[in-house]
């Protein structure tokens, strides 16, 4: 009697040595093969139905939230060398009850169509005897031994490494700051300045009015020196000069505050923070390097307070900011929106400039990348960025075509979790 090619691979897969799991979309098991009876000595009926990681505690790991991410979201498959990790589900590699010596797993995550849906495969296979053939197994076992710290040492220097490219682009985003802070803050300087020297003169001449009341012979006299020194003229400029004087200081005064809510870069505590004040610090700090460049749009949603670290938050608005600008090649818009969803808020800039080739979309992220010329940019502005969303358990998208503009959107969380041992 024929068999159906369907029939034949399920005896072939309840045949093979290797482990085979299938998964609903949610990571739910629908199957494994008896591979996986054997070895872990569960039984698949009361497992079906149930996550992956309450049947088997030990693959609740974020090797396991990686591997879904990379297969989930960019349709590829999943693997995990046994150089990487041991194992992923502790199975031993032959029936329960039979000691056997420490073996190495590789596994592999894929997904499939099933009907329709998407469905996951989970390989588990064992590697030992390809380490051995390759005469690696010794090393690969005596390696074990020392990964931890060698992975602690690795840790260790890499966040060396990463505060000192955070620190770079912080000088960087100083020295920036303080060239387009210095520029807004001459100009309302500069004619305060000025009329002050006027204001000199007119109070010099008004003393000479009022010195005189004790010395003319009359009061025609007097009312000709009035004349004769234009007293309704500089009556008229003294209001305005003084108006216009307050404004500048009113100017100088919102630079120095919007100086203080940027301040703190190193403050490491979250606090509830009102993002519209410090978007509108931000743009107060960066006027000088977007007024010749774009028009600014302001569509704010109604927010909370968000817990968060606001110093670092403006430096990621900063940053989209600057980048916007200089996306735009002659004069354009740059729309700075937010809004409220949930539990989550979310903040955006989008321009109308250049925008962003998908060649190069998924490297943005990336330390010292940059399209812009050399002296224009570090290359860390959007890597620091990234660091800092993340760091408050937020993410980043960006959404971009070429010619048409690009925009970035931040979504952060209302609230922090809880640290370990606080009372939530």
């Amino acid at each position: 009697m024929d068999s159906s090619p369907l029939d034949l691979a399920g005896a072939l897969v309840e045949q093979i040595e290797v482990g085979v799991i299938i998964l609903d979309r949610n990571l739910r098991i629908l199957h494994w093969n008896d591979f996986i009876s054997q070895r872990s000595g569960k039984s698949l009926a009361p497992a079906r139905g149930q996550p992956l990681t309450g049947v088997f505690p030990e693959a609740d790991t974020p090797r396991l939230g990686k591997m879904l991410a990379q297969a989930r979201e960019q349709g590829v498959h999943a693997y995990t060398h046994w150089r990487e990790d041991p194992y992923l589900i502790q199975l031993p590699c032959s029936p329960v009850g039979q000691v056997t010596p420490p073996r190495l797993q590789s596994t592999l995550l894929f997904p499939f169509d099933c009907r329709g849906e998407t469905c996951f495969g989970l390989l588990l296979y064992d590697t030992t005897e390809f380490a051995r053939s390759n005469e690696q197994l010794a090393a690969a076992l005596n390696a074990l031994g020392s990964k931890q710290q060698e992975q602690e040492q690795l840790i260790h220097k890499l966040e060396k490494a990463n505060a000192q490219l955070l620190q770079s682009e912080k000088l960087a985003a100083i020295g920036q700051l303080a060239a387009g802070v210095a520029h807004e803050i001459n100009n309302p300087i500069g004619y305060v300045f000025s009329n002050l020297k006027t204001l000199t003169g007119y109070v010099n001449d008004l003393l000479r009015i009022v010195d005189a009341v004790d010395g003319v012979g009359s009061l025609e006299e007097l009312q000709q020196l009035k004349r004769s020194l234009e007293y309704d003229y500089i009556r008229n400029d003294v209001e305005a000069l003084i108006h216009e004087s307050e404004d500048g200081i009113e100017r100088v005064k919102k630079i120095i505050t919007a100086l203080k809510d940027f301040s703190h870069i190193e403050e490491e505590e979250f606090r509830a923070a009102d993002l519209h004040r410090g978007f509108d610090s931000t743009l107060n700090l960066v006027n000088n390097e977007l007024k010749y460049k774009a028009e600014v749009v302001r569509e704010y949603g109604d927010l909370p307070l968000v817990e968060c670290i606001a110093s670092q938050i403006n430096q990621v608005v900063m940053n989209l900011l600057i980048n916007a600008a200089h996306a735009i090649e002659s004069f354009g818009r740059i729309t700075l929106r937010s809004g409220h969803q949930g539990d989550w808020v979310w903040l955006e800039v989008e321009d109308d400039g250049k925008g962003i080739e998908p060649a190069i979309l998924n490297r943005i992220y990336e330390p010292f990348f940059t399209t812009k010329p050399v002296g224009k940019g570090t290359g860390l502005g959007l890597a620091l960025s990234y660091n800092i969303v993340q760091k408050h358990g937020g993410r980043i998208e960006v959404f971009s075509r070429p010619g048409q503009g690009t925009r970035f959107r931040v979504w952060l969380p209302l609230r922090q979790p809880p640290l370990d041992g606080a009372p939530a």
